[in-house]
Order: structure tokens, then C-alpha cells, then sequence
């Protein structure tokens, strides 16, 4: 009797509507299974077409190159004897869904459509696709004459099904079904489903990785079983970064897992199981056997093959391993600078320019294409083909062979600091002294001219001359004279982005970074279409003090010194003029609130759902050691006062790599109004009148307090006088 059995997981760099460079990565994925011995191969959701198509759905055009990739996929002589399985949308009786398709030997076994759709974060699956509602049943789905020509086919099952091989049962869910409460693993282990697949395109944000390994463990722990967890990796064109981490889980133990970041474009694992191991353990489980004697069957498909050998009792069984998680630093580390490495390579473009000011935020940028250069280096060292020929592309040299990173980014790093009067010689070394630590092509430009000259365009036309407020101007003349330093930054990045490989004798252009951290964008630290206006963001998703913990983390790795007077440094914007050399202007000061305040603001407004009131009552309790219920509702209200007034800029944020949880993006993650009434008439008054209850509430406890001091006064004086009631 057979009872070992090899199962391998895909992990994907997908590309949404890159059918062709999409058919290579499941066709190698397939490949390498079988080269590990796997019968069964499972891949990651939408794996054809791409995850990301978004609108694309809408067209007939997604629908059909799916389906002809598919038949690409069956006539494939690599695809014979193993049963496979793939993701890809299908419309059934003008319904479209997010399907996987299984398939052997040039048969489709099943059409299983996903049941329930993801539409919180980043997701609006929604809005393209249906969610299959008749469960436990199946209907008569009619192929295309394309299929059934090669298939001999003229309808398959398609609905809420498993497949019963020779030796076991397989049950399949598509990614939020594990995140469900009514999760079908559940009901298909209690019905004799063995193996549990899951095609999944979940994305990355910080400190979040613990969960697919949880939701995957506890799914067999309390059933027993086999989960096969398939996820995405990459930038398949959007802001987030699907975080690979696919995994294989037996009787609630870890068996084998990805990596969650890696240049790598395909990353097949496997696990060799023992089938007798679900039996014995489900057998033990007493209370799951009386239940599932009484539970309703699914349809099962019968199919006349089998996952273990027949005779071959000798394969060696995972063991269960521990699951190490990244640190958030590290996180960052590798997760942005995948993404750059995505966007970089699909984009077409020779390489990155950053306005370099030697702060926190645009040094942790810079640092991040330095860490996606130490990652390039160690693929091509371990003998990644596909890492270096895109390194050559990007390069436009054909014969080029990275050595160290330091080398690797100064041909693909562009670096600049623009200092004007207002700029100290502290920051200007510091960003000089990091270029020249991480090998970036630096510059050093002064736009004072620049400045002049626009102002001097002004004052013709209306004959006036704006002032700081340090030399008597009022506030909109001093906002306004810190404004065009920032926006001319961003005209001058983007006209050396285009020129400066012209310059440097190679062809193509740079993409311009952004470095403007998740607290800023919240708060609207910023001037719309400065120099945080870019191309893409690589830090728009990360808090200032995640950034601190990840340039220390750098700052060991790398062996980079500078980052300490960096991370030690007061964040500035260094737009004022300096008072006697010095800086004069920080951001917190000018912010009116401190950064670690910003974060916290920033998870109850998104991820508790707090308005003004209700994050007031959080906040005075939180804080009620540090600031006296006034001094929170100030702060509250001056939040959301700069939140109002500053909630525009978010329609015009440049795109970032998503990680925070409570990321402002505009009408993509955040979906909030972008023009408010800024004085929250309505909801401040709810606020004052909470504190004057607090305070009467305090003061009426204070007096109580007051009389039993006193009471207790009065019966030791009566006593020492020898006078007693």
C-alpha cells in the first residue's frame, strides 16, 4: 500500500498580463517538481494572467489569453504524469471568477472558482469577480473548442469539489477562504480531504508574516491534515509586494516555508509526507470522528491516479522545522529593495536618481538601493542566469559582471544634494560622506540662482518681494519662500534623471526616488510636487521610527559608519535661514507634534477607525501619565486639523511600496474625502465637552479627597489635645 507522498509548492514572480514571461515561470516551476519527484504540483492565485490586472478583468482579452495559455500548459509534453494545478479567471455563464484549474494528462478534472472575495486593504476582488455561492455543488461547465479539441472534452465539473485520487483526497481554497471564519478546510477535512491546497497573491506588510504561518498550522492542528500554502512574490505592478512565504504544513507542524523576499523568480519547495501519519492522527482525535460521521459529503471527482509510488516505502518524511521570522528591519532591508529591483527591471530604465539631504528619510532610501545591490551580487553569486541578464539590460552592457556592491551602485545610483543659503554644511557632509560610503554618483548643486530667479520673476510682475518671517514676513511669505526651494528641487531632479546617463555616455533614463516616510504623508509634512514627488516611493509606507531601527540595523550590516551621526541628527527641512550657522527649523517643532505622537494618531484614525471623539477617549487614558486631558484634546484637534487641511496632497502621493498598516494612500488603501470641513465644529465640541466632564469628574475627586484629608487632620488634632467625641 502507498503512503509517501512528494508535494511541491510554487512560489511566482507573476507579472500582471505578462502571459508570456508568466507561461516560463509556471512551466519551470514545473519542471523543478519534477525534478524533485513531486506527482503534485500547486501554484500561486491568478498565476496565468497575473494578479494585478485589476480592470483588465473587465476585458474579454484577459479571459481569452488565459485560456490559451492554459492550452499551452496541457499540450506541454513537461506537464505529463503530474497532477497540476494553476490559477486563472474564467467567466461562466457571464459570471466571471477567480478560478484554479486542475488538470492530468490533457484532461481538466475540475474548475474550482473561488467562494468567498477579499475587499479590505489593498483588495477589491469584488469589483471584477463573483464568489461561488452554491457550495458542495457542481455544474456542467462548456470549454472552449480550443481545449476540447486537445482534451476530447466537452464540458467539465465546475463548482465546489474535490479530487479522489487512488491513495488520498485533495481539497482546494483560493487565499481569503483561509482567512474566512467559515474556512472550507474545516468541513472538507471532516469529509475525508487529506490534502488542503491554498493559491494565495497575499501581500507584505511589517510584522505580519507570523500570520499565514499561524492561520496554516492551526488549520490542520485542530483537524489534522496536509496544507499546501502557494503565495505570490514580487511587484507584479502595483504598490504592494506579494511576500512569497509559501509553506507546507502536516498535523499542525511547519514542514517546509520560502523565502519571503528573493530576487529568485520561481522557488519551488517540497515535502515528502506519510499519508498513514493524517489517519493516525485524525483517528485520535475522538470528537472529530463522531462529528464528521454526520457531516454532508462533497462531490468528488474520481480519478484514476496516484500520488505515491506503489511500491517505494523508503522516501525519508519531512520533519517539522521552525519558522524564523524576519525582524522588522530586516523586512525593510529586503522588501523595498525586491520591489526597486521589480519596478527597475520591468520598467525599462537604466537605473535610480535621489535628492540626497543626508536626513533619515532620503539616507534610508539610498540605503535601500544599496541593500537591493548587496541582494543583485549574492543571487548572481549563487548562479542566478536571470538576475544577471537583467542587470545587463539595465546597464545596456552585454558582457558586464558585477563585483561589489559599492561598484554595482554607482552605476546605478544617482545621488544629489541641492543646498541653497538655508542649507548647513552639517547635512551636506553627511550626504556626501554616504555617497561615498555606498559608491552612489554623487553631485552637489547650489540652487540658490534658481531661487532668485523665480522670485525675481514675481516680484516684476507684482512688485513685491516676499520675506522670511524671521525678516519681518508674514506666514504666507515664509511658507511660500520654503515651498518653491522644495518644488524647484523636484523640476531639477527630474531634469538630471533624464540627462544624466546621457551625460555618463549611456542610453535610457533614471527613475526618480521619492523619500517622504508614512508619518509625513499622514500629517501633510510636505509641499505637493517637491522633491517627494517621484516616480516611486520605496519608504511611503514606513513610520520614522521603523526607519531609525532599520538605518542602525544597516549601519552594523553594511559597515557603514555615517548612519550614526545620521540616525543622532534632528530631522530638519532646512528651508529657513540659519540663525549664526545653526539650524533654526526641525520638523517636529514645526509640525507641532512628535513622530512617535504621529504613529499613534495615524493607527486609531486608520486601524482602530477613530474619529476626533472617539480618539480622544482612547488617547486620554494612553497618555494620562504624560499630558492632562486639555493637552490630549489639543493635540488630537490640531491633528486633525492638519489632517483636513493637508488631506489633498494624498491625491498626488507618489506611488510607495505599501508595509504600514495605516498608509494614507488616496483611493487605493485609504478611502477617505479629500476636502473636509477643517474646523470639525461638531465633533471638537464633543471633545471639550468630554474634558470639562473629566475635569469636573477630577476636581469633584479631588475634593472628596480634600474632606477626608481634612476629616483625618481634625481627629488627630482632637486626640494629641485630649479632646475626644
Amino acid at each position: 500500500m502507498g503512503r509517501k507522498v512528494i508535494i511541491a509548492v510554487a512560489t511566482l514572480n507573476q507579472w500582471a498580463l505578462d502571459f508570456d514571461g508568466n507561461r516560463e515561470r509556471i512551466l519551470e516551476s514545473i519542471l523543478e517538481a519534477k525534478e524533485y519527484g513531486a506527482a503534485f504540483r500547486t501554484g500561486p492565485e491568478l498565476e496565468i494572467c497575473g494578479y494585478s490586472c485589476e480592470d483588465h478583468f473587465y476585458e474579454s482579452d484577459t479571459f481569452l489569453h488565459s485560456w490559451e495559455v492554459l492550452l499551452e500548459l496541457l499540450v506541454a509534453p513537461l506537464c505529463k504524469d503530474i497532477l497540476i494545478d494553476v490559477g486563472m479567471p474564467i467567466m461562466h455563464k457571464n459570471v466571471a471568477y477567480n478560478c484554479r484549474v486542475v488538470f492530468l494528462n490533457q484532461k481538466i478534472l475540475l474548475i474550482r472558482p473561488k467562494l468567498y472575495m477579499c475587499d479590505d486593504g489593498n483588495y477589491r476582488e469584488s469589483r471584477w469577480f463573483s464568489g461561488w455561492r452554491k457550495l458542495r455543488q457542481t455544474e456542467d461547465y462548456h470549454l472552449p473548442r480550443m481545449i476540447a479539441s486537445v482534451t476530447g472534452q466537452n464540458v467539465v465539473p465546475f463548482g465546489d469539489a474535490v479530487i479522489s485520487t487512488k491513495d488520498t483526497c485533495i481539497g482546494f481554497e483560493v487565499c481569503e477562504e483561509l482567512w474566512n471564519p467559515e474556512s472550507s478546510h474545516i468541513a472538507m477535512g471532516l469529509d475525508g480531504v487529506e490534502i488542503f491546497c491554498n493559491a494565495s497573491g497575499s501581500y507584505t506588510e511589517l510584522r505580519k508574516a507570523y500570520i499565514v504561518a499561524d492561520l496554516v498550522k492551526n488549520a490542520t492542528y485542530k483537524s489534522g491534515g496536509c496544507y499546501i500554502f502557494s503565495n505570490l512574490r514580487g511587484c507584479d505592478g502595483q504598490r504592494i509586494y506579494f511576500n512569497g512565504a509559501s509553506c507546507i504544513a502536516l498535523n499542525g507542524n511547519i514542514l517546509n516555508y520560502s523565502k519571503q523576499f528573493a530576487l529568485q523568480e520561481v522557488e519551488v519547495i517540497t515535502a515528502t509526507i506519510d499519508l498513514e501519519d493524517i489517519r493516525a492522527y485524525r483517528n485520535s482525535l475522538r470528537s472529530r470522528s463522531h462529528l464528521a460521521s454526520e457531516k454532508p459529503c462533497y462531490p468528488r471527482i474520481i480519478t484514476d491516479f496516484s500520488l505515491s509510488p506503489e511500491h517505494d516505502t523508503t522516501l525519508p518524511i519531512a520533519t517539522p522545522i521552525e519558522w524564523k521570522y524576519l525582524r522588522p528591519e530586516e523586512e525593510i532591508a529586503q522588501g523595498p529593495a525586491c520591489w526597486l529591483w521589480d519596478y527597475l527591471r520591468r520598467s525599462g530604465q537604466g537605473g535610480f536618481f535621489l535628492p540626497l539631504s543626508g536626513g533619515v528619510d532620503s539616507s534610508s532610501t539610498a540605503l535601500i538601493v544599496y541593500s537591493m545591490c548587496h541582494m543583485v551580487i549574492n543571487s548572481i553569486h549563487q548562479g542566478d542566469e536571470k538576475v544577471l541578464s537583467d542587470i545587463r539590460k539595465i546597464l545596456a552592457d552585454p558582457d558586464y559582471i558585477p563585483t561589489q556592491p559599492s561598484e554595482l551602485c554607482n552605476r546605478l545610483l544617482v545621488t544629489c544634494y541641492m543646498g541653497t543659503e538655508n542649507s548647513s554644511k552639517e547635512t551636506k557632509q553627511r550626504a556626501a560622506t554616504l555617497a561615498a560610503q555606498i559608491g552612489s554618483y554623487h553631485m552637489y548643486i547650489a540652487i540658490d540662482r534658481a531661487v532668485s530667479a523665480t522670485l525675481e520673476i514675481f516680484s516684476t510682475v507684482t512688485g513685491l518681494f516676499p520675506k522670511y518671517a524671521t525678516k519681518g514676513g508674514c506666514a504666507r511669505q515664509n511658507l511660500a519662500l520654503q515651498n518653491i526651494q522644495a518644488r524647484l528641487r523636484m523640476v531639477l531632479s527630474y531634469l538630471f534623471a533624464q540627462l544624466m546617463l546621457w551625460v555618463r555616455g549611456r542610453p535610457g533614463g533614471l527613475l526618480v526616488l521619492g523619500s517622504a516616510n508614512v508619518d509625513e504623508a499622514l500629517r501633510g509634512y510636505m509641499t505637493k510636487y517637491d522633491c517627494s514627488s517621484a516616480d516611486i516611493n520605496p519608504i511611503g509606507g514606513i513610520s520614522k521610527t521603523d526607519l531609525r531601527l532599520f538605518l542602525n540595523y544597516v549601519k552594523e550590516k553594511f559597515n557603514i559608519p555615517i548612519i550614526g551621526e545620521i540616525v543622532s541628527a534632528l530631522p530638519t527641512a532646512e528651508l529657513e535661514p540659519l540663525c549664526d550657522g545653526q539650524i533654526a527649523q526641525t520638523d517636529e517643532e514645526d509640525m507641532g507634534m512628535t513622530y512617535a505622537e504621529l504613529s499613534a494618531f495615524g493607527k486609531l484614525r486608520k486601524q482602530e477607525k477613530c474619529g476626533p471623539f472617539s480618539m480622544y477617549c482612547k488617547l486620554v487614558q494612553t497618555w494620562s501619565n504624560s499630558y492632562s486631558p486639555k493637552e490630549v484634546a489639543e493635540k488630537v484637534k490640531h491633528f486633525f486639523r492638519c489632517y483636513a487641511i493637508n488631506r489633498h496632497k494624498m491625491t498626488v502621493l507618489t506611488p510607495a511600496y505599501h508595509t504600514e498598516g495605516y498608509s494614507p494612500d488616496d483611493n487605493r488603501y485609504d478611502h477617505r474625502p479629500f476636502l473636509y470641513r477643517a474646523n470639525w465644529s461638531w465633533q471638537f465640541r464633543a471633545i471639550d465637552k468630554q474634558v470639562e466632564y473629566q475635569l469636573s469628574v477630577q476636581q469633584a475627586a479631588t475634593s472628596r479627597i480634600n474632606k477626608n484629608c481634612n476629616r483625618k487632620l481634625d481627629s488627630v488634632s482632637r486626640t494629641r489635645t485630649g479632646i475626644h467625641v
